[in-house]
C-alpha cells in the first residue's frame, strides 16, 4: 500500500479511537455526575447508555477530533520528523491540543455554555484531551510504518 492510503487509513483510525474512547469517557462522566446527585445507576444502564452514545454521541466527537486533527496530525508528523526523540511526546501533545482547540471552537458557536458536558471541568476537559492523545499516539505508530519516497522505484510501476 503507498503511502497516501496508509496515511489516510491511520488517519481514520486514529479519529475513530479518539472519539470512540471520548464518548465512552463522556458516557460515564455524566453517569457518574446522576450517581453523586443520588441516582442509581446500576451495571446493566452504564452498559446500554454507552452503547446508545456510541451511536448518538461519536459522530459529533468525530467531527471535532478530525477538525482538530486535520491540522495537528500532519504538523505533529513534520515535528517528529525534525525531533526523533521527542516523537512520542509531540504526538501526545498534539492530539490533546486539538482536541482542546476544537472544544474550544464548538464551544464558541454552540448556543449553550458547553456543547459536551464533560468539558464543564477541567478534569473533564482533561479526559477528552486525554482520549485524543492516546488517538494521536495510534497516528505516530501508524504513520511511522510509511517511508517518505522522493525517487520512483521500478515496483512502482507494477
Amino acid at each position: 500500500m503507498s503511502s497516501k492510503p496508509r496515511l489516510l487509513l491511520a488517519f481514520v483510525l486514529a479519529v475513530l479511537l479518539a472519539s470512540l474512547l471520548a464518548s465512552i469517557f463522556q458516557t460515564q462522566t455524566n453517569l457518574a455526575a446522576l450517581q453523586a446527585l443520588g441516582a442509581p445507576v446500576p451495571l446493566d444502564v452504564r452498559v446500554g447508555t454507552t452503547f446508545l452514545d456510541l451511536l448518538g454521541f461519536s459522530p459529533t466527537f468525530i467531527l471535532l477530533s478530525a477538525l482538530g486533527f486535520l491540522v495537528a496530525l500532519p504538523a505533529a508528523a513534520w515535528f517528529a520528523r525534525r525531533m526523533p526523540m521527542l516523537r512520542w511526546l509531540i504526538f501526545v501533545l498534539a492530539g490533546a491540543m486539538a482536541i482542546w482547540s476544537a472544544l474550544a471552537l464548538a464551544n464558541a458557536v454552540a448556543p449553550m455554555p458547553t456543547l459536551i458536558a464533560a468539558d464543564r471541568s477541567p478534569v473533564g476537559t482533561l479526559g477528552l484531551m486525554a482520549c485524543g492523545s492516546v488517538g494521536a499516539l495510534l497516528f505516530g505508530l501508524l504513520g511511522r510504518q510509511v517511508r517518505y519516497r522522493t525517487q520512483p522505484t521500478s515496483s512502482d510501476s507494477l
